[in-house]
């Protein structure tokens, strides 16, 4: 009898249809039976000894919450007979009441059950906790989990134990993670705890990745690849670090259509065993990471969401470096303005947005990606001085707004890895930019202002919406920045709105760098290491107006009509032995 090894995890939600992914421990026909009469069933399919499906379900009603169970070869598998938990429910809210948007990142394996945690309490498994002792309350249309899903590079005692057992670690990588069954390890450990098992199983989720899902400050550099490159274990970590990604977390992003059309899902499936198949799509992602596309669009009702990768998608040569490929950038400049009016400069066609399918780019113009024509999905026709949503979100695992003197440090950095003070130099910055994490959007001031161009644009004029929201992690704080742009004022309200870790350490050195990092002495510091390595003025000035925050956290939007709130919590041990989220902020933003 099949078993359910981990999830489920309710991923893809709109009005009248859901994917739920699952994996059991051998082949069978995985299927989901809602109260209401909606279902779906499909077969496993298999990738390095595992079996996982993800389960179209349709048929729902809009503006309903209908519990459901999950059948393996019709055994009933959830929930657990003896779960504690309420019922897991697939909700489909009617987009007027509103949108509850939580995210955050950044969360390393929880201890066992009754261990000790040397980070302090996960905000997911307190976000889990509420949620079940108040089903009524209000919980999250949505969770976004902006990165660093896992550590390969940084793992618990329990896996390392786990590891040891399998091969040397005297050898490299070392205690770090080698390979996909490794990977599939860390997922379990990751989500087999209680409190997130029943999270991702009751609330819908998109991710993305950043560094730590594959190794700290993944894509640095031209260089810093090369040197991976060399090594005798990178590529196999490489590969098996992309195609557990794209089975545990990026098929999830796709919609049950998108799924009907992705050429690399059809070849999988058809396979008797995917492996070859998925690791031949690794392969090629890694020769050419412009072939393959892992940003993807979701609209929830009048509020837009773009979670952009800020990783794979970079171009890293030292004379044209940028945070996102030529036909990345266009596709997100496609999808900040579709409908309105033919501003994009691109024609949309059909299809929610277009994800990481296998030839997507080939033989078609970079950025000629399909999307779906907002007007029409939204009710408003394209260019309609209403607009085509009222909430722009873009999600980018790293941030785009830093303290002032960590972005002028990056900036300098930059200049000086391209040699703008002379080869000597450009060996120092090198070494600079690896041992301080010297890789965010500053790190990359052509993208840097880009997108700072795209966000003035899409927030300026007819059909501009309330709010432009940046999301991002990776820091371990959280803050909210507001930037301005010289001579020019959006009408919408734009923020970057950064909050990690869920469940991860701070240590005394970041608490003290990045407080000091906002200060006005550290202003005027950045200001003079810009001088000397002649970095132009930024297209942006920004400030601080909330922060920096320290602590084990989770930021929740709330949008309604063309008002939005923004809620800060953070997870804190009570006396009693219990956890719970205590707020740190709540306030307007539009």
């Amino acid at each position: 009898m099949a078993g359910l090894r981990l999830g489920p995890l309710l991923r893809y939600t709109d009005g009248s249809s859901a994917t739920v992914w699952v994996e059991s421990d051998r082949p069978c026909t995985a299927e989901v039976r809602c109260a209401d009469g909606a279902r779906g069933s499909t077969r496993t399919f298999r990738i390095a000894g595992h079996h996982y499906a993800l389960v179209p379900v349709s048929g729902l009603t809009p503006g309903t919450a209908t519990e459901y169970e999950v059948l393996l070869d019709g055994t009933r598998v959830w929930p657990p007979p003896d779960s504690r938990f309420p019922p897991s429910v697939i909700a489909t809210s009617p987009a007027d009441e509103g949108t509850r948007i939580a995210f955050g990142s950044c969360r390393w394996a929880a201890p066992p059950a009754g261990g000790h945690d040397p980070v302090g309490p996960d905000a997911l498994d307190t976000l889990s906790a509420r949620i079940a002792a108040d089903p009524e309350a209000a919980r999250p249309d949505v969770l976004l989990l902006l990165g660093d899903q896992v550590y390969a590079d940084e793992i618990s005692d329990a896996t390392r134990r786990w590891i040891s057992g399998r091969r040397d670690l005297a050898s490299p990588p070392g205690d770090q993670v080698a390979n996909y069954e490794e990977y599939a390890r860390l997922y379990y450990e990751s989500w087999l705890d209680p409190e997130v098992r029943w999270l991702l199983s009751t609330v819908p989720s998109c991710m993305i990745f950043d560094d730590h899902d594959v190794i700290d400050d993944w894509n640095t550099s031209e260089a810093w690849l090369a040197d991976m490159r060399a090594t005798d274990w990178w590529r196999e970590r490489l590969l098996s670090g992309l195609m557990s990604y794209w089975v545990y977390q990026q098929l999830g992003n796709l919609s049950p259509k998108e799924l009907a059309t992705d050429p690399l899902y059809a070849a999988v499936r058809d396979s008797p065993d995917g492996t070859d198949v998925l690791r031949t799509f690794a392969a090629r992602a890694d020769a050419d990471p412009a072939s393959v596309r892992w940003s993807y669009r979701r609209d929830f009702g009048r509020v837009r969401l773009l979670m952009v990768d800020s990783r794979a998608a970079r171009v890293l040569k030292e004379d044209r470096r940028a945070m996102l490929d030529p036909g990345e950038a266009a596709w997100l400049r496609e999808q900040v303005l579709d409908g309105r009016g033919d501003r994009a400069g691109v024609d949309a066609g059909d299809g929610e947005r277009e994800g990481s399918r296998e030839g997507e780019r080939e033989g078609r113009p970079a950025g000629d990606a399909k999307s779906a024509r907002a007007g029409d999905a939204m009710g408003a026709p394209a260019g309609d001085r209403e607009g085509p949503y009222d909430h722009l979100l873009i999600g980018t695992s790293l941030p785009w707004l830093l303290p002032h003197l960590v972005h002028d440090v990056e900036a300098w950095n930059a200049a000086m890895c391209a040699g703008e003070r002379g080869a000597r130099w450009a060996r120092l910055g090198e070494r600079i930019r690896r041992g301080a994490d010297l890789e965010h959007w500053a790190a990359f001031p052509s993208s840097f202002d880009a997108l700072a161009d795209l966000i003035a644009e899409a927030g300026t004029g007819p059909g501009a919406p309330a709010t432009v929201s940046v999301l991002s992690g990776d820091v371990h704080h959280a803050y909210v920045a507001e930037p301005s742009w010289p001579g020019r004022t959006p009408d919408a309200h734009v923020a970057q709105l950064t909050c990690s870790p869920v469940h991860n350490s701070v240590p005394l050195s970041i608490r003290l760098g990045f407080r000091f990092g906002w200060s006005a002495w550290a202003r005027a510091l950045g200001r003079r290491i810009a001088r000397h390595g002649r970095c132009a003025a930024s297209a942006v000035s920004w400030r601080r107006t909330g922060g920096p925050w320290f602590g084990n956290q989770i930021m929740t939007l709330t949008l309604r009509g063309r008002s939005a709130r923004l809620r800060l919590e953070q997870a804190r041990a009570e006396r009693d032995g219990t956890t719970a989220l205590h707020l740190i902020t709540d306030r307007e933003l539009a």
